[in-house]
């Protein structure tokens, strides 16, 4: 019987997140005899509570082509919104809406919490004899979705950009750094992962021969204050400068957490930030070299920035997208469509599914051997897994894959040895 399929988004974007959608409405055209129209939901499940249904087959097909190459979710919005067990009347309600608009096909690209809303929707249309099909897409820059032998889902969609993003960004901050090290010796950037330091670890694809100063902070880590300070002046000491890398979640005590609508902390509007109490630490503890610490927060940029996109990213979204209709078509409900790693020789991705259940509320955190001893970088084994994720060059498409080296020599000196008077110790 020819029935209605619907897509929806939760959770926090990507830079790849319209991918999926557009391999989703690929992959239900694809079965015309058994899809009759393509729906989009407003703003997530929301968007369903709330009745507010988009055709999407009555799109421009040259709009609907450029979801792959646009970022974030401003094309069918998403949400933060969680179904908990006692909200009946809401669970009614995500019902009544199927029923009245004949809905067969209900897909959600999110996270763990996402996969989580897509098995309780999937249990519950079955509750109430409802013939809906729920399958899941992922998404979530984290990468912290899966099983930690990374067997039944290598990565998600988003987290390749994400890294690619880093990889610039330090590159560039490099550069500041180097340049503007006798006033400002310490640049401190904060990375999104609450719990898991894949984004944090990602700064090292910037610098995979380990030239730069470079020190990584994950929450895994356990990193305090304390050893932070040690550990920065001790780079000072060895190159006059230091670029620390801190994971949002690294223990730096309150920052006023807020919260968002899945209970996780946001980061981003908590009274404070980590990489803030990080540079006002070292700065008020004082630091091995001239100069002072300074802290940035790239936030929201870090998932919706097109100009850093892995087109590997994308690919991949995209095809994951379309798959999940397949597995939605040849395997029922209660599935997320998923991307593995084949194993041996160069890498491939292979879609594959895993049942929502497994895939619900899971977290996988930066393994700990990827984690060199001392807790302040990543080893070799994690720029294998993750180099491939993020395409062919760090640098975005048109720029240069590396910076001008000038060989500093300094002519010789004519003059007896000065110090600048504000660079004297004091009497």
């Amino acid at each position: 019987m020819k029935m209605n399929a619907l897509v929806a988004q939760s959770g926090g974007p990507s830079p790849v997140i319209n991918a999926s959608l557009q391999g989703v409405i690929e992959g239900c055209r694809a079965y015309p005899g058994r899809i009759d129209t393509l729906y989009a939901a407003w703003h997530g499940i929301e968007g369903v509570l709330n009745e507010e249904l988009i055709n999407l087959y009555a799109q421009d097909p040259a709009e609907l082509a450029q979801l792959q190459h646009t970022p974030a979710s401003g094309a069918i919005g998403t949400c933060r919104y969680k179904l908990m067990p006692d909200q009946e009347e809401d669970f009614d309600r995500i019902i009544e809406v199927f029923r009245a608009h004949d809905i067969g096909t209900f897909l959600y690209i999110g996270g763990n919490d996402s996969m989580d809303t897509a098995h309780k929707v999937s249990d519950l249309a079955h509750a109430k004899g409802l013939d809906v099909v729920c399958t899941g897409v992922p998404k979530t820059i984290d990468n912290d979705v899966g099983d930690a032998a990374f067997k039944v889902l290598d990565h998600t969609p988003g987290y390749g950009s994400t890294a690619r993003y880093w990889a610039s960004i330090i590159r560039d901050t490099n550069e500041e750094n180097r340049g503007m090290c006798p006033s400002e010796c310490v640049a401190v950037l904060q990375a999104m992962g609450r719990t898991a330091g894949f984004i944090p670890a990602a700064a090292r694809l910037a610098d995979p021969q380990r030239e730069m100063p470079l020190q990584i902070y994950m929450a895994e880590a356990h990193h305090t204050l304390e050893s932070l300070h040690e550990n920065v002046n001790r780079q000072l000491r060895e190159s006059g400068r230091c670029i620390a890398v801190v994971s949002e979640g690294v223990d730096v005590g309150g920052l006023g957490e807020a919260h968002d609508g899945f209970g996780h902390i946001e980061y981003g509007a908590s009274k404070t930030c980590a990489a803030q109490v990080v540079a006002s630490y070292l700065n008020d503890h004082g630091l091995a070299a001239r100069g002072q610490a300074t802290w940035q927060v790239p936030g929201v940029l870090q998932r919706s920035m097109s100009a850093h996109q892995s087109t590997v990213d994308r690919d991949e979204a995209v095809a994951v997208g379309r798959h999940a209709v397949e597995v939605a078509m040849e395997q029922g409900t209660g599935y997320m469509a998923t991307i593995v790693r084949a194993p041996g020789g160069p890498y491939r991705a292979v879609y594959a599914h895993a049942p929502l259940e497994l895939i619900a509320n899971s977290f996988r955190p930066l393994p700990p051997a990827w984690i060199t001893p001392d807790g302040l970088d990543v080893t070799d084994d994690f720029i294998r897994y993750a180099r491939p994720l993020i395409g062919e060059a760090p640098a975005p498409a048109g720029t240069s894959e590396r910076f001008a080296r000038l060989a500093i020599r300094f002519i010789e000196k004519r003059l007896p040895a000065y110090t600048p008077m504000r660079c004297r110790p004091p009497l």
